[in-house]
C-alpha cells in the first residue's frame, strides 16, 4: 500500500495554535508545561508544547547530570511521562517530554508529516532548547522511532537509549500486525483515526489493568474534535509497508544507524517491554535486542502496549541511568553518583554475556560433547529409549551411533542456517532424538531453549515467545501448538511428515532431512564450525513456574560444564555408571557425564504417574547404579511397590545411590524408597534451576536430627552442607519479613538463602529487574568492579545455618507470614502438623494485611472423611473438627486463626509436590471472607 491511497478527511488539514493544557489535569503539574518555538523541517516556525522539569531543578539549585528526551507515540501525548519528572529531578536529571507537532497540545500544522520530517523537527526543537548533551533518549511506539532517529543523528550528544514498546524494522517473513492492517484499510483509515476517536479509544483500552476513567479523560483532552485528531491519522498513514512509501528509506536509515550504535558498544541501552501488546510483539523486541546486543532487557509479564501505565518503569530507568550511564563514564558523574537513591536500589546484573562480567577461572575445560567425541567409536550403550523399539519395547543407542547422529545433525543445522547464538526451542519428549539435537546445538554454538510441557499451553506460550527462538524442533503435538498459537521460529519436525501435514504446520524439514544434509556436507569435506567459547550462551532453561511466571535461566557453556563437573564429582557419576533419570532434564546430562542413561516409561509432565515397575525396568536396561526421581515420582514408586516382581527387585538391588530433589522430601518417604533399593545411599540435594546442586544431605544425616523436640527452634528441612565450590550466606529478615540483612555466615539466623558457585546461572533471560533483585556482588556496584568479586544469587528461599554450617530451609520468602507478633516461616509449623495422626500434609499461610496477618493452616487428610465423599461444596473443603483444630493449634505453638481441611492441596506443575502456598493463601482469604467453601 503506497502513500497516495492513504487519504485523510479534510478535518486532518485543520490548523490551530499550540496551547498549554487546561489546569486541573490529574497527575500534571502546570509548572512543567511550556511552549517553545522552533523551525520545522521545512523552515516554518512552529510552536511545541513540552513538559520540562528544569524549573524544579533550578529551584533546588541542582545542576542537571543530563537530560532525558522523552518522545511519546500515537495517539498519546507527553502526559505519558508524567510519573518521571519528579523522581528524575530527585535524581538530578532534567526531563524534556515533547508533544510532537499535530499531537497533544502542540501546534496543528494541517500538513501530513512523514518520518524524516518528524526526526528533523525534533532535532530543530532540541537545538532551540539548547540541549547539547549528555542526552538519553526515551521513546514509545512511534516516539521510539523518532527518538532513535534523533539518537542516530546526534551521536556526540547521545549518552544512552531507552525504549518502551516500539519497532524500527518489519521482518520480511512476518505480517504487519492485524490492528495496523485494519487501521490502514481504505475507508477505515480516515473514519477510524480522525472522523471518530475509534483509534484513540482502542489504544486507551489496552491498559493492564484498565486505565482509570480520569486518566483516560486526560489522554482524550487534546483530541476532543476531528480537527484536533489529524495527527493521529497522519501517524497511521505514515506507516511504511513497502519501499515506495516516503518514510521507508528513513526507517531503514534509522534501523541501520541503531545497528551501528549497537556494534560500537559504547552507548548503553535499556528496553522495557510489555509482551501483551497486540501490535509490537516480541519479534520487534528481538530485533531491537539484536541491533543493540549490550542492552539491558526486561519483559513485564502481564503488561501490554501501554507499558508506561501498566508498570513502574521509572525506578528501573533511574537505576539504569546511575548504573550504566553515570557509572559507565558516559556522563561525568561526581563522587555522589553511587550513593543516589536509584544507585542504592540498583544491584549489578550483567546480561550481555561479556567475559568481564564473570569471575575468572583456571579449571581445565571439558566441553559438554567431550564424552561423545572421545567415545565416537565405542559400541557400548549410551542411552536407552524404553518404548522406541520395533515391538514397542526398549531400544539401545550406542555411543558410536549417538556421536555420529550428533555430528550429522550439527552439520545439517549449519546447512539449514543455524549458527552460533541462534536459539533453538526443543519441543521434544525425552528420547534419543532430543539428546542428539540438544548436543548438536551446543556443539555448533546454538542456544537450546528448554521448557517443560508441564507448564501448560499458556506457560509454554509465554516461554517460547519470550525466548524468541529462531528455530523450533518439535514432535507433532508441539508443532501443532506452535502453529496454532503463533510461536516464533522456523520449524523442524522430529519425524518425517506427509507433505500436506508439513505444509499445514509450516515445517521446513525433519531431523532425518537435517541428518542427511549434514552427512552429505561432512562427506564433501565440510567441517563443523569452531567450538563455542566458554562464555558463550549454551542454554535457556525455564523454571517450573511454581513461584510466578516461568523464568528463562541462561547458562553459558562454562557454567553447564561446571554443573556436569560438580555432579560427577559429588556422586561419582561417569563412565560405567548406569543412570535412571525420572526427571527428564537430568537425563540430558547423561552423555556429558559419560554414563549410560535412561528415562523410565512415564508421562514427564506428570511425575506422579511413575510406577515402581517402570523404574525397575529402566534400571535393568542400563544396569543402574544411580536413580534420580522427583518427590512426587518417588511417592508413587513407593505406593506401587507391591507390583514388583523378583526380577524387578534384583534390578533395584544394584542401585548404590538414589537422589530425590525439587521439593522437600519426607524422611519416611526416603526410608521407604531405600528399602526398595537396599544397597543405595539416599540423598536429597538442594538446588534450583538457577543452580542445580548447592547442598546435599543423606537420609542418615536427616535421621540423626530427628530425636529432638519437634517444637524446638525455627524448624525447617535439613538440606545439608554446601557441596564443593558452593558458598552459602544468609540475608537476615527484618521485622516486616524483608531480607535486608547483609549476607553473612551467621549461625541460627533466619533469612533469605544467598548462594555463590561456578555452576550458578549467568542471568535471567530478558528479565533485567529480576536479575538485579537476585544478584549480589561483594565489590562496588559499578560496571568496572562487577567482575572482581564473587557472583551471588538470592534464591528466594528462607532458612538458616546451624552450628555446623548445614543449611535448613524454612520456606519461600514470598510465603513468610508477618503477624503482629512477628515473622512466621511456614515449613517448621507444617512439619509439626504433618506429624499428627490423620494428616497427610499441610500448608501454613497468612491472610490479611502484611504486618497483621493471621496464620491459617490448611490440612490434607490421610484418607478422605465420609463427609468429603459426598457431593456439594462441603464435599471439597470444610472447617476442621474441634479435635483436629485443637491438635493443630497445639502443634503450631503460636496463634492460629483457622484450620481448614481440603481433599488435596494444590501443588507446583513441574514436580507435583511443592505445596502452592500462594494459591492456598488466596483461596483461604477468599473463603474466610465469606466465599464459597470449594476446593482450592
Amino acid at each position: 500500500m503506497t502513500a497516495p491511497a492513504r487519504r485523510l478527511p479534510a478535518a486532518a488539514a485543520s490548523t490551530a495554535p499550540a496551547s498549554l493544557p487546561p489546569a486541573g489535569l490529574p497527575g500534571l503539574d502546570p509548572s512543567w508545561s511550556r511552549l517553545v518555538t522552533a523551525p520545522d523541517s521545512g523552515g516554518d516556525t512552529r510552536t511545541w508544547h513540552v513538559l520540562d522539569n528544569a524549573p524544579e531543578l533550578a529551584a533546588r539549585g541542582t545542576e542537571p547530570r543530563g537530560t532525558v528526551l522523552a518522545v511519546h507515540g500515537n495517539p498519546t501525548w507527553s502526559y505519558l511521562w508524567r510519573r518521571l519528572l519528579v523522581p528524575a529531578a530527585d535524581a538530578g536529571w532534567r526531563v524534556v517530554a515533547v508533544d510532537q507537532l499535530d499531537m497533544g497540545w502542540s501546534e496543528r500544522t494541517g500538513a501530513a508529516r512523514t518520518l524524516p520530517q518528524r526526526v528533523r523537527d525534533l532535532g530543530n526543537l532540541t537545538d532551540a532548547l539548547g540541549l547539547d548533551g549528555p542526552v538519553v533518549t526515551l521513546g514509545h511506539d512511534w516516539g521510539g522511532v523518532v527518538s532513535l532517529g534523533w539518537a542516530v543523528d546526534h551521536p556526540d550528544q547521545l549518552a544512552g537509549i531507552t525504549l518502551l514498546n516500539t519497532a524500527i524494522h518489519q521482518p520480511d517473513d512476518a505480517p504487519v500486525p492485524a490492528p495496523l492492517r485494519l487501521a490502514l484499510t481504505s475507508g477505515v483509515l480516515g473514519r477510524g483515526t480522525v472522523t471518530t476517536p475509534a483509534f484513540l479509544e482502542t489504544t486507551l483500552a489496552l491498559g493492564h489493568p484498565a486505565l482509570p476513567r480520569d486518566v483516560k479523560d486526560v489522554y482524550r483532552a487534546p483530541y476532543r474534535t476531528a480537527e484536533r485528531r489529524g495527527g493521529i491519522g497522519g501517524f497511521v498513514a505514515d506507516i511504511p509497508l513497502d519501499p515506495a512509501h516516503p518514510s521507508h528509506a528513513e526507517l531503514e536509515r534509522i534501523a541501520d544507524g541503531v545497528r551501528d550504535l549497537g556494534a560500537a558498544g559504547d552507548v548503553p541501552a535499556l528496553l522495557q517491554w510489555g509482551p501483551r501488546d497486540p501490535v509490537f510483539r516480541d519479534r520487534y523486541l528481538d530485533d531491537l535486542a539484536r541491533r543493540l546486543p549490550g542492552a539491558q532487557v526486561h519483559r513485564y509479564e502481564g503488561a501490554g502496549h501501554l507499558v508506561a501505565e501498566d508498570v513502574d518503569y521509572v525506578t528501573p530507568l533511574l537505576g539504569w541511568l546511575d548504573l550504566f550511564v553515570l557509572g559507565s563514564g558516559a556522563v561525568g558523574a561526581g563522587d555522589d553518583a553511587a550513593s543516589s537513591p536509584a544507585a542504592t536500589a540498583a544491584v549489578s546484573s550483567p546480561t550481555s554475556g561479556s567475559p568481564s562480567d564473570r569471575p575468572a577461572g583456571s579449571v581445565e575445560r571439558s566441553p559438554l560433547w567431550g564424552q561423545l567425541q572421545e567415545r565416537r567409536e565405542d559400541p557400548e550403550v549410551a542411552l536407552v529409549e524404553m518404548t522406541a523399539g520395533a515391538d514397542g519395547g526398549p531400544r539401545s543407542v550406542s555411543w558410536r551411533l549417538l556421536s555420529k547422529r550428533v555430528e550429522e545433525i550439527a552439520a545439517g543445522l549449519g546447512q539449514f542456517g543455524v549458527g552460533a547464538g541462534d536459539r533453538v526451542s526443543l519441543l521434544v519428549p525425552p528420547s534419543a532424538d532430543l539428546t542428539a539435537v540438544l548436543y548438536a546445538c551446543v556443539r555448533i554454538g546454538a542456544v537450546v531453549v528448554v521448557a517443560d510441557a508441564g507448564l501448560g499451553v499458556a506457560g509454554m506460550t509465554r516461554a517460547v515467545r519470550g525466548a524468541q527462538a529462531d528455530v523450533v524442533v518439535g514432535a507433532v503435538p508441539g508443532l501443532v501448538a506452535a502453529r496454532a498459537l503463533g510461536w516464533p521460529g522456523r520449524r523442524v519436525s522430529v519425524t518425517d511428515l506427509s507433505p500436506a501435514v508439513a505444509r499445514a504446520l509450516h515445517v521446513e524439514a525433519s531431523l532425518a532431512d537435517l541428518a542427511a544434509t549434514g552427512r552429505r556436507a561432512l562427506d564433501d569435506g565440510d567441517a563443523l564450525p569452531p567450538a563455542p567459547a566458554p562464555d558463550d550462551e549454551a542454554a535457556v532453561l525455564f523454571t517450573s513456574g511454581s513461584t510466578g511466571p516461568a523464568k528463562g535461566v541462561v547458562y553459558t557453556h562454562a557454567q553447564l560444564e561446571a554443573v556436569v563437573r560438580t555432579l560427577g564429582r559429588r556422586y561419582d557419576v561417569g563412565p560405567g555408571t548406569g543412570l535412571v533419570a525420572g526427571f527428564a532434564p537430568f537425563a540430558l546430562l547423561g552423555p556429558a557425564l559419560g554414563s549410560r542413561s535412561v528415562t523410565p516409561d512415564m508421562d514427564v509432565s506428570a511425575p506422579r504417574t511413575l510406577t515402581a515397575r517402570a523404574v525397575a525396568a529402566a534400571a535393568a536396561e542400563v544396569d543402574a547404579t544411580v536413580v534420580f526421581l522427583s518427590p512426587a515420582a518417588l511417592a508413587n514408586v513407593v505406593a506401587t511397590q507391591d507390583q514388583l516382581t523378583p526380577a524387578d527387585h534384583e534390578a533395584l538391588d544394584g542401585v548404590r545411590l538414589f537422589l530425590s530433589a525439587g521439593a522437600p522430601v519426607a524422611p519416611s518417604l526416603l526410608a521407604a524408597a531405600q528399602r526398595l533399593m537396599p544397597h543405595a545411599s539416599a540423598h536429597t540435594p538442594y538446588g534450583m534451576t538457577e543452580g542445580l546442586l548447592m547442598t546435599d544431605v543423606t537420609l542418615e544425616q536427616i535421621d540423626g536430627e530427628r530425636g529432638g523436640s519437634p517444637a524446638a527452634g525455627p524448624g525447617g528441612v535439613l538440606v545439608g552442607e554446601p557441596v564443593e565450590s558452593v558458598t552459602v550466606r544468609i540475608s537476615a529478615l527484618d521485622d516486616v519479613g524483608a531480607a535486608t540483612g547483609e549476607p553473612a555466615d551467621a549461625r541460627g539466623v533466619t533469612g533469605e538463602v544467598v548462594v555463590s558457585a561456578p555452576h550458578l546461572k549467568d542471568h535471567y533471560d530478558r528479565l533485567w529487574l529480576t536479575d538485579r533483585a537476585a544478584v549480589r556482588a561483594t565489590d562496588a556496584d559499578t560496571p568496572a568492579a562487577r567482575g572482581l568479586g564473587e557472583r551471588w544469587h538470592r534464591t528466594g528461599d528462607v532458612g538458616h545455618l546451624d552450628d555446623t554450617g548445614r543449611l535448613w530451609i524454612e520456606g519461600r520468602l514470598s510465603h513468610v507470614v508477618v503477624t503482629a507478633d512477628g515473622v512466621v516461616t511456614p515449613v517448621g509449623p507444617e512439619q509439626r502438623v504433618d506429624a499428627l495422626d490423620g494428616v497427610r500434609r499441610s500448608g501454613v499461610v497468612g491472610v490479611g494485611p502484611r504486618g497483621t496477618q493471621q496464620v491459617v493452616v490448611v490440612v490434607e487428610p490421610e484418607a478422605p472423611a465420609p463427609r468429603l465423599r459426598r457431593r456439594g461444596p462441603l464435599a471439597r473443603a470444610r472447617l476442621a473438627d474441634a479435635d483436629l483444630a485443637s491438635r493443630v493449634r497445639t502443634a503450631v505453638g503460636s496463634p492460629v486463626a483457622a484450620v481448614l481441611v481440603v481433599p488435596t492441596l494444590p501443588t507446583d506443575i513441574r514436580h507435583n509436590s511443592k505445596v502452592d502456598r500462594g494459591a492456598l493463601a488466596a483461596w483461604a482469604e477468599r473463603v474466610l471472607s465469606g466465599g464459597r467453601m470449594v476446593a482450592p
